[in-house]
């Protein structure tokens, strides 16, 4: 479920609806704990394939030497004692497989996916016949893959197979407005019932602090409250002392981003961030935000530029080429 009602959230929500229409492949951008598998579920939940299976596999955590198997199955009897069983590909047919962390494969296993995601073609271990999957792909990374692919640390062939169509998920510190909202919700979501309240104090520093850890970061303090807390209100001392210094003054600039954290503001400052990571490209920090020009603009026009990007000599775009 997608918590959040800010601007940024909206749009994200408008460009799953468009996505999960189609059946293309899908790449996910974003930070670790940002929400992008809860994401890649909306996509299936919203897709013609609601009915079928969704199928998660962390990147990460697949071992090299069993990465066919675990992936595309394997025969019975390929060896002593080895039972057949289908691969992920293989279960995820009329269905959603989400590759979570592929940034985080090795290139041996790049080379081993990549005519799978090309022809949706799977061949078990030990067989000698290839099976025609109908499997949509959504895969995640909190890396860049692009920067990888310029340092030789991903395949070209298979970064540009898998970013047709990209969704960039906002950080919390992105959009702080969501915040009141995250914690109700996480709240409910940890059975903490209805007498637990979050004090004053302790929600300011909370919108204040810029959650590295995103949500599931936010989560985890929350419980840790709950946990630790003397009472059904949760204060600042029952927070831990990175959030609670936000709020205590330990951190002036932290304070003076505070003051300054309103939805334009943050808004703002995620359109500069996308716009740069698009080398100055407003057609396609356009496309990526799934916003018009005008709504580009109106953003780089509030508060003070990035001075990492010169957002006026950006290339311009026609204001009637972009919906």
């Amino acid at each position: 479920m997608l918590v959040g009602e800010s601007v940024i959230m909206q749009t994200l929500r408008h460009r799953i609806g468009r996505v999960a229409k189609t059946t293309f492949t899908v790449l996910i951008e974003g930070e670790s704990g940002a929400g992008k598998e809860l994401v890649a579920r909306e996509l299936h939940a919203q897709s013609s394939r609601h009915r079928g299976p969704f199928v998660a596999v962390n990147c990460a955590a697949l071992v090299e030497t069993l990465l066919e198997a675990e992936l595309f199955g394997i025969e019975e009897r390929t060896a002593t004692g080895v039972r057949g069983r289908r691969g992920k590909f293989e279960l995820a047919d009329k269905g959603t497989l989400f590759l979570d962390e592929v940034g985080d494969l090795s290139a041996t296993a790049q080379a081993k996916l990549l005519r799978v995601v090309q022809d949706r073609a799977v061949e078990r271990v030990g067989s000698h016949t290839t099976q025609i999957v109908d499997t949509r792909i959504v895969a995640a990374t909190n890396r860049r893959l692009g920067e990888m692919v310029g340092d030789g640390r991903f395949r070209a062939d298979l970064y540009y197979r898998l970013s047709g169509v990209e969704i960039e998920v906002p950080p919390l510190r992105a959009r702080p407005d969501d915040i009141p909202q995250l914690v109700a919700h996480l709240l409910r979501t940890c059975h903490a019932g209805s007498d637990v309240r979050i004090n004053r104090s302790a929600m300011e520093a909370m919108l204040t602090y810029e959650w590295p850890g995103n949500v599931r970061q936010l989560g985890r303090v929350l419980e840790r409250a709950i946990t630790l807390a003397r009472s059904s209100d949760i204060t600042l001392e029952d927070l831990p002392d990175q959030v609670a210094s936000r709020r205590t003054g330990g951190d002036g600039a932290a304070e003076d981003r505070g003051i300054d954290s309103t939805l334009r503001a943050w808004s703002s400052r995620y359109v500069r961030t996308v716009l740069q990571r698009c080398r100055g490209n407003k057609r396609r920090a356009c496309d990526v935000l799934d916003i018009s020009y005008h709504t580009l603009q109106a953003h780089l026009d509030y508060g003070e530029p990035d001075p990492s990007l010169n957002v006026r000599s950006a290339e311009p775009i026609a204001q009637d080429s972009v919906a």
